[in-house]
């Protein structure tokens, strides 16, 4: 029951559609303008640095508020599996971010949600090496779809190596849900970039510049 109540708390968090609420602020929808997704790079895009940041800090922040107010509410009941219950709330956050049922279903890729979920876990060490990972391909190649497909996978496996070694106090049947969810989670980052995979195969995919070129 736990699980289903995180998820929920997660979904109604991942409601918060920051992009789209900036967008129509400036009268349009930021669906139809750009790449027509609901996230942070498109509203870089569309709607300059100053909105895209906006954007940026409010998908990452819903995950952290959510994720917050999961352990709030179970880390005293549930001391050893509370990192397992973060995780599903984040989850329920990025779902509610890429699938809003009032928007059809139609919202962002949810790499933004999944930093606010890789800040909130207070793995500080497996937070540095993804930052250091999109950050470095950030800089270098200026895919943000390749930066952010390459941290996610890094998040997973510095999790993964963090819990073998007994970093979370957490049993080992849980410890393996926590990674099938986070796996799940990548999977999923994965289906949402599949256009950006394609053009990065083909070499035409766009790359992003934090300064006009």
């Amino acid at each position: 029951m736990e699980r289903i109540i995180c998820i929920v708390i997660g979904y109604l968090f991942g409601l918060i559609q920051t992009s789209y609420i900036i967008g129509r602020t400036q009268g349009i929808d930021i669906r139809s303008r750009g790449s027509g997704n609901a996230g942070t790079t498109n509203a870089l895009r569309t709607l300059g640095a100053k909105w895209g940041a906006i954007t940026l800090l409010g998908d990452v922040g819903k995950c952290i508020l959510a994720v917050l107010l999961t352990w709030l509410i179970f880390h005293k009941g549930y001391p050893d599996t509370v990192q397992l219950l973060k995780i599903w709330t984040a989850a329920g956050v990025i779902l509610g971010h890429d699938f809003p049922f009032y928007m059809g279903f139609k919202g962002g890729k949810g790499f933004a949600s999944m930093v606010g979920m890789a800040i909130a876990f207070c793995d500080w060490y497996v937070l540095l090496v993804c930052a250091i990972v999109f950050f470095c391909l950030f800089f270098t190649l200026h895919y943000v779809s390749l930066s952010s497909l390459s941290t996610s996978v890094t998040f997973l496996i510095g999790v993964i190596i963090s819990g073998q070694m007994g970093k979370y106090l957490m049993p080992q049947a849980a410890l393996i849900e926590m990674y099938l969810v986070i796996g799940a989670l990548v999977l999923l980052t994965f289906i949402k970039h599949r256009s950006n995979i394609a053009r990065l195969l083909k070499g035409e995919e766009r790359k992003t510049f934090l300064k006009k070129h």
